[in-house]
């Protein structure tokens, strides 16, 4: 009788729609992926010679990974938040030195055939390492003192993952500020950040002396309009001062890039440079039309003309082969995870499992608003993958941990522990 109440217990709580849509993207993607690399009528999707073959082993690993995690107690993973991340820091350091070279990244491990990226771990044990701060009793984020250990714990494994020499993956990091407005975060951050966003760009198209110029312009105006409040006028002047300064900076910074990122800037903000990825998956999608050419008739696919198919640009492949529609009902699927999630962590008792939530929800937004934007030309090509879709056994392993570690908690959010 103890042992049937503790396995309801277990499997009662257990979130099944969650559990449900993380299956039907995963398989989803596994037949995009094998549509991807398709190329002959006896090829099979099981076979290990093609990326479809190695994602189901990744997949099959990552089910029993993500089954073990809801039989664990969630109380380990707060627990041993704080080793997890000491863990994962020591794994990138080490992988600078002893990891293997891909593609001109010194970022992935090799375990006889197969090969991972730390990278892609260290996301769920960051997002562990920041939850456990922020429930720590008198925590408060609003307080500076407290923002600098959190932005600090982001910013380490960041630092480390860019040296690595994966830009990508070291942007997604920033996606972990989402998660903080949430627990009181000022507004004022996300103001400041699409400023800089937007100066950047800006700094890029206009000559320096020339926007420098409108911006004081611009300045002046308001201070005109301010003059009896002196320390209002003096605030105007010194925004205008740091914002010149920065102008100025972008270019120094741009200079500093690699050709390839040079190139991937250029080509976002209209300036020239290869565009050709872009432009065939733009192709790839628009040749979809309404409801597509059907499954393994993607010509645009089949012929090869968009480079990483299977992994950066899959969307291209699901646009061309499903159209206007199958790509709709591929993001209103993203959608509906998104929502239950943010459901599932306003529901947590735990600050602990609520932070942690969010942080979830931070990063596979993050990784699916990139990789679609890229897709479509409207976002830098930075080769993120699409959650659960893409091919890589890395990234669904990590998807599938960041994932079922909180379906987990969320199981056992009617126990109190912190």
């Amino acid at each position: 009788m103890n042992s049937f109440k503790k396995e309801e217990q277990i499997t009662g709580r257990i979130d099944w729609m969650t559990v449900f849509i993380y299956l039907g993207l995963v398989f989803f993607g596994w037949l995009t992926i094998y549509s991807a690399v398709y190329q002959d009528e006896e090829q099979n999707i099981f076979s290990t010679a093609v990326n479809s073959g190695k994602q189901f082993q990744w997949m099959v690993v990552s089910f029993i990974i993500g089954f073990i995690l809801l039989i664990v107690d969630s109380k380990f993973f707060s627990t041993f938040a704080y080793v997890f991340y000491v863990l994962m820091i020591i794994v990138l350091v080490g992988v600078i030195f002893l990891g293997v070279e891909v593609k001109g990244q010194r970022n992935w491990i090799r375990f006889g055939g197969f090969q991972m990226q730390p990278s892609e771990m260290a996301k769920f044990a960051t997002c562990l390492a920041v939850a456990k701060y922020i429930s720590t009793l008198n925590v408060d984020i609003r307080k500076w003192k407290f923002k600098w250990r959190v932005f600090a714990l982001a910013f380490f494994p960041m630092l480390i993952v860019l040296i690595q020499g994966d830009t990508g993956s070291a942007i997604v990091f920033v996606a972990l500020i989402l998660a903080l407005f949430r627990e009181g975060l000022e507004s004022y951050f996300l103001v400041i950040g699409t400023a800089v966003a937007v100066l950047s760009v800006l700094a890029l198209l206009i000559p320096k002396f020339i926007f420098s110029g409108i911006l004081l312009l611009i300045a002046f105006a308001i201070s005109y309009y301010n003059w009896r409040n002196k320390t209002a006028v003096k605030w105007i002047m010194g925004v205008w001062l740091i914002s010149s300064l920065y102008i100025f900076s972008v270019d120094f910074a741009f200079s500093k890039l690699k050709s390839h990122q040079k190139d991937r800037i250029n080509v976002l903000i209209g300036k020239g440079g290869n565009d050709w990825n872009i432009r065939q998956s733009m192709i790839a999608i628009g040749s979809g039309g309404f409801i597509g050419k059907g499954y393994l008739n993607g010509t645009q696919t089949k012929l090869k003309f968009v480079p990483e198919q299977s992994t950066d640009f899959i969307f291209s492949s699901i646009g061309e082969e499903f159209g206007f529609v199958g790509s709709i009902i591929l993001v209103l699927a993203f959608v509906g995870l998104f929502y239950r999630l943010l459901f599932m962590a306003e529901r947590q008792r735990s600050r602990f499992s609520r932070v942690y939530g969010y942080c979830v929800v931070s990063i596979l937004f993050f990784h699916f608003l990139i990789n679609i934007g890229m897709a479509i030309g409207v976002a830098p090509v930075i080769g993120i993958p699409l959650p659960f879709i893409s091919y890589g056994g890395s990234s669904l392993l990590s998807f599938t941990i960041l994932l079922f570690l909180f379906i987990r908690m969320d199981s056992q959010r009617l126990e109190s522990f912190r």
